[in-house]
């Protein structure tokens, strides 16, 4: 058979960071303090988590000090059974950032009222949140959705950790936008094939999906995140950025004017693979609503 051939944080201070990404080891500021991980696995999902971090400037743990319910007229656009609040808390730890931050932040969010319609008690709540700064005004952010206050458990950080490092690394697997080609080969002996699937990505960096059949052998198939198309890649772990990556970005099915293949035998066993490799992925299960 002719198969496809080669083709072509370390922890920082909390100010003065403008512009460098980190990934904080245990920082803390105002007395604050980082608890170590444990606990099983509750509230948001992997998916949800990866979402907010990749979207976000800056994780940051705080204390609310004081919120503030807005009238009305300054909440435009407030669902049902929600409150808007002007938020003011102090910095207990910066997770992780791309600029800096001062010991004091403000930021609005919309909570949920309780079982009485009234505001929640906010006050000396420790909550994680996923920002953007303000430009021009300095310890004012920006939520950067609905869902971006979580209460702080040490469980969620230490969840939180491992997605941040992978998003904050170099080598950092790029965000996928779809499929750019596919197309299945078969071999010279019954049941033999190969198929590759090309991903287009945000910063045009390649990234491809291997199939390989072989008779009287399991399905193997595996991901290559660069140049060389590796018939040995394996499948991204679990709970990976990698497998979020793909997971959470590939379209149902093989987009038809992506299948290059011209027999019909051909083009449908692309179009299986490339449901398989699907289908081995996993759900892309999320708990919260994004935006």
């Amino acid at each position: 058979m002719s198969f496809f051939k080669t083709l072509a944080m370390a922890g920082a201070a909390l100010s003065g960071l403008a512009g460098m990404p980190c990934v904080a080891a245990a920082q803390t500021v105002g007395g604050g303090s980082v608890a170590q991980p444990a606990g099983a696995v509750s509230g948001p999902t992997y998916a949800d988590l990866a979402t907010l971090s990749d979207a976000a400037e800056l994780v940051l743990r705080v204390q609310i000090r004081k919120a503030t319910a807005l009238k009305a007229d300054r909440a435009p656009g407030l669902a049902a059974g929600f409150a808007r609040l002007y938020v003011e808390a102090n910095t207990l730890a910066l997770i992780a950032g791309r600029s800096g931050v001062g010991a004091a932040v403000t930021y609005v969010v919309d909570v949920p009222l309780d079982a009485k319609g009234k505001v929640p008690k906010m006050k000396k709540r420790e909550v994680v949140v996923f920002a953007r700064g303000v430009p021009g005004k300095p310890g004012a952010l920006q939520l950067i959705g609905p869902a971006a206050q979580l209460d702080y458990t040490p469980a969620l950080e230490a969840r939180l950790r491992p997605i941040l490092t992978e998003l904050y690394a170099a080598d950092a697997a790029p965000r996928i936008t779809g499929v750019s080609d596919a197309l299945a080969v078969l071999g010279t002996l019954t049941g033999e094939s190969e198929t590759q699937i090309f991903l287009a990505t945000e910063n045009r960096s390649p990234v491809s999906i291997t199939v390989l059949r072989r008779p009287g052998q399991r399905v193997q198939w595996g991901v290559s995140w660069g140049e060389i198309i590796d018939s040995a890649a394996r499948p991204p772990a679990p709970e990976t950025l990698r497998w979020y990556r793909l997971a959470c970005a590939l379209p149902p099915q093989l987009p038809s004017n992506a299948n290059l293949a011209r027999e019909a035998d051909e083009r449908r066993l692309a179009a299986g693979d490339y449901a398989f490799v699907r289908q081995a992925l996993g759900p892309c299960e999320r708990r919260i609503t994004q935006g």
